[in-house]
């Protein structure tokens, strides 16, 4: 496993990546600066400068997503998600096939550690509230700004 922090309009980021591709990539606000390198993370690097600066709207660096099956589908779910788009919740829930399991799939949102490119930003509360995001607010606040400015 290799790190790398990442300076990005959201505060530092923090990318860990393994030979199958990328396994975190996580806000990093009391984190030193690592310099470690492998092939998916100069590609990460390089998108998402394309991202912040509207120009990238898909991803297409390998993921390598670490956990339980049920987690794993319910991120899977969230790269169907288009850019620029937000669903609620309990929608991420029917479909999944699991419409009585919006918390569960709730707290599988949370234990993303691949944030923006597996973009849980893009779900919010049913009544239209911005919800919780584990990067803070602000950042989910951010990322949605941005999406809907390059939509």
């Amino acid at each position: 496993m290799v790190h790398c922090t990442f300076s990005s309009p959201v505060g530092l980021l923090l990318i860990s990546a393994d030979a199958k591709g990328i396994c975190g990539l996580d806000f990093d606000d009391n984190g030193e600066i690592m310099k470690d390198s492998n092939p998916h993370i100069e590609l990460l690097k390089h998108e998402l400068e394309a991202y912040f600066s509207g120009k990238l709207k898909t991803f297409s660096v390998p993921l390598h997503p670490k956990g339980t099956p049920f987690q794993e589908s319910v991120w899977k779910t969230l790269q169907n998600i288009p850019y620029g788009e937000t669903i609620s919740y309990s929608r991420e829930a029917e479909l999944l096939k699991h419409p009585k399991a919006t918390r569960a799939v709730a707290n599988a949102n949370g234990k993303n550690r691949i944030a923006i490119v597996i973009p849980c930003h893009r779900v919010i509360a049913k009544d239209g509230g911005i919800g919780g995001y584990g990067g803070g607010l602000w950042r989910k606040e951010y990322l949605l700004a941005l999406e809907q400015k390059y939509r």
